[in-house]
């Protein structure tokens, strides 16, 4: 069976899944950063050399108009800007590749004259220019410049991030890849040292660094998590123990007796052993059946919920004791209703009646009431009470004060703890104050129902 704390062979780790995930996001950041980089630095040089163009193109337009420049000086111009003077009777051009210029036929944003139109952007022979055009009194006037130093300086800058970029990513994902592995450096620890702590080992604990973080804090949530393991183990254990003890002692009663029937047939009477078999098997049955509720109360199964009265319960508890012989007082029962397994709670409060009972000297009395929203069920009793150091230990399983540890008095040590937990999956409690009548009140308080509809 493969082990569940392993990670899966095609299963990423925390720590490659957010380095993964900081690469992505810093490498489309990146991207698209040096995308608009190099296309805002070509927009912004070739914007530049638009408008240089456009003052040249000015200065020419008004010589041209004025006739302070005539048509042999356009044609000795240098060919860094190309020049074509284009009229109804030729085409005046200074290079031969300015004759290869288009005229620009929309229009844009003019460099120095409203009758400008351009720039426009065309490839000549592979080189990209940049051409504006302008109308003149000998025809149009068009001067194209090539944008070469401007590619150059793109191609530049996009090498240049095309080295810087892959490098700042793997920059980024190693600091991460190393701050990450850092963080989670602890948690590894504590996952290994958690790891070996098996049944044999529940009181070893994670150790904390004081610093107070989350790793810190998880570790902290971790101890209390095995404190409650250990605690639950310990009672666990205690709780088999106590178990195999209480239903060793029927088994060694009943056998005792047959062993002693079947040496001496006659020193016994068989009805005296039926008696005993029928004695311990009751109390057999009694704390096995015990162990099978509490069982179902720590599953937190508390049976269904229906609207209960729990006056109507003491005062069927008052007939009972009366009907056994036994004094019982109901004055102090008023109305209390709450909502549960009417069954369980009848089973909680016959459990502290017959507490009461076998600890009473003359009889008993039940009280119920509703106050604060909370409804209290007590069993009074007139006996010797229970010590103050004693009335949380008395809710604990298979536990019975010294007083009632003789097989005769005592139950089977699970009827208070059966009560403390029939309240609490209830949502309520159990608890022992002293009594009116000097001996101990043992209170049931549950939550009361607000709509009985």
């Amino acid at each position: 069976m493969a082990d569940p704390t392993r990670r899966a062979p095609g299963g990423a780790s925390i720590r490659l899944r957010i380095t993964a995930a900081a690469l992505a996001v810093v490498a489309l950041a990146l991207g698209l950063g040096a995308v608009g980089f190099v296309w805002s630095l070509d927009r912004l040089l070739t914007a530049s050399v638009a408008e240089q163009l456009g003052d040249e193109l000015a200065a020419l337009a008004d010589g041209v108009d004025a006739g302070t420049i005539q048509t042999a000086a356009l044609v000795q111009r240098d060919d860094d800007v190309l020049v074509a003077l284009r009229s109804d009777t030729g085409v005046v051009v200074n290079d031969d590749r300015a004759a290869a210029v288009p005229v620009p036929t929309g229009s844009g944003p003019a460099a120095a004259e409203p009758s400008a139109t351009g720039p426009l952007e065309v490839t000549l022979e592979g080189e990209r220019y940049v051409v504006i055009a302008e109308e003149v009194t000998a025809g149009t006037l068009v001067v194209a410049r090539s944008t070469a130093a401007i590619d150059d300086a793109v191609r530049l800058a996009t090498s240049l991030l095309m080295t810087a970029v892959p490098l700042a990513i793997v920059l980024v994902g190693t600091v991460v890849w190393i701050v990450v592995g850092r963080a989670l450096a602890p948690v590894d620890r504590m996952r290994a040292q958690v790891d070996a702590i098996d049944a044999s080992a529940l009181d070893r604990r994670v150790p904390t660094s004081g610093r107070d973080d989350e790793v810190d804090r998880l570790a902290a949530t971790m101890n209390r998590m095995l404190a409650r393991v250990e605690e639950g183990a310990r009672a666990r254990r205690r709780f088999v123990a106590d178990a195999s003890h209480e239903l060793r002692s029927p088994l060694a009663s009943m056998r005792q007796f047959a062993e002693l029937l079947r040496a001496h047939p006659g020193s016994t009477a068989p009805g005296e052993l039926a008696d005993v078999v029928l004695e311990e098997g009751e109390r057999m049955h009694g704390i096995v059946e015990g162990l099978l509720l509490l069982a179902r109360l720590d599953e937190h199964e508390a049976g269904q919920r229906r609207p209960v009265d729990l006056d109507d319960l003491a005062l069927a508890e008052v007939e009972r004791v009366r009907a056994l012989g036994r004094a019982a007082d109901g004055v102090a029962v008023r109305v209390a209703p709450v909502v549960g397994d009417a069954r369980l709670l009848a089973r909680a409060l016959r459990n502290l009646v017959d507490n009461a009972l076998r600890h009473a000297r003359d009889g008993i009395a039940l009280g119920s009431v509703v106050r604060d929203g909370r409804a209290l069920l007590w069993v009074d009793d007139d006996g010797a009470g229970v010590p103050d150091s004693e009335q949380e230990r008395v809710f604990e399983r298979f536990v019975r004060l010294d007083e009632a540890r003789a097989r005769d008095d005592g139950g089977s040590g699970l009827g208070l703890a059966i009560v403390r937990e029939v309240a609490r999956a209830h949502g309520g409690d159990a608890w022992i104050t002293g009594s009116p009548s000097g001996g101990a009140r043992f209170v049931l308080e549950l939550p009361a129902a607000t709509d009985r509809s």
